[in-house]
């Protein structure tokens, strides 16, 4: 019987440190989950931005944030979002917003790097909440991720066992490869900027190629995947508040990514254990 095993990255395999900054009450706030805050509106948008943070920072910081991505031809990805909104809508909001400025971004990418400037396996990730109803930019965003201790052993174990590693998750490519790359997972095998639905198909998709997936997951945006494998593990290594039906969708509930380990060999030695 043939295992997949598919990871989140931020909060699951990274621990992840997020700093967003509310532009209506020019608010920093530090330690912020993220996705919890998207999804507290049904009218909010998480996207992620392909920007780079050292040219952001050395752009002028009065500079309407529209009006760099326009000038520099920046796109963006959808990370998470409640209801269905197409990118043209999304696109349209946000290259014309007249809310956040460039100095927004910055003071969010400053804030990262000031906490995570100890770490030598460090990723960062920036972009935006946007708010439909208001047809602006609510918060700019930047999360800093780096490797829990003893991720790279886990992934490592899992491949001797024989079970591909996949990471599905709302952050950037480029930055999930670059983590992938040190952590030992094909570049083939990852999937960014997914999300909750597109984690969800993803997992779907790889059931048609394995006997069982098992999904891997910290928040409430990996509910729907959770929904979708045969094994859903829920690990709560990241500190975090988490609804009540996360805990109710998850097989298994972790503290260590380590701890999947005895579960995916629970699993493979007893290959009819399934969900109820």
């Amino acid at each position: 019987m043939t295992t997949a095993v598919v990871f989140d990255s931020a909060g699951t395999l990274l621990s992840t440190y997020r700093v967003a900054k509310d532009i209506e009450r020019q608010v920093l706030m530090p330690g912020i989950e993220t996705t919890t805050l998207t999804f507290t509106s049904l009218e909010r948008v998480l996207i992620v931005l392909p920007v780079h943070s050292k040219h952001i920072i050395a752009t002028p910081p009065d500079m309407l944030l529209s009006a760099y991505l326009v000038d520099n031809e920046i796109g963006f990805g959808i990370s998470c979002t409640r209801k269905i909104t197409t990118a043209e809508e999304i696109g349209d909001m946000l290259y014309t917003d007249t809310r956040a400025r460039v100095g927004d971004l910055q003071e969010c990418i400053r804030n990262v790097w000031g906490v995570c400037r100890d770490e030598t396996m460090l990723t960062l990730n920036s972009g935006a909440i946007l708010n439909m109803a208001q047809k602006a930019v609510e918060f700019t965003i930047t999360a800093g991720g780096w490797p829990f201790e003893g991720a790279k052993e886990t992934i490592t174990a899992l491949h001797r066992m024989g079970v591909p590693t996949f990471i599905a998750s709302g952050d950037r490519s480029t930055k999930l490869e670059i983590m992938a790359d040190h952590l030992g997972i094909p570049r083939d095998r990852v999937y960014g900027v997914a999300t909750p639905s597109v984690k969800a198909q993803i997992v779907s998709d790889l059931k048609n190629e394995y006997d069982r997936v098992v999904m891997v997951g910290d928040g409430i945006n990996d509910l729907c995947a959770f929904t979708k494998a045969d094994t859903a593990i829920l690990t709560v290594q990241q500190p975090a508040n988490r609804p009540e039906e996360l805990f109710r969708a998850a097989d298994y509930v972790i503290t260590h990514v380590r701890d999947v380990l005895p579960i995916i060999g629970t699993l493979i030695r007893h290959p009819g254990t399934s969900r109820s």
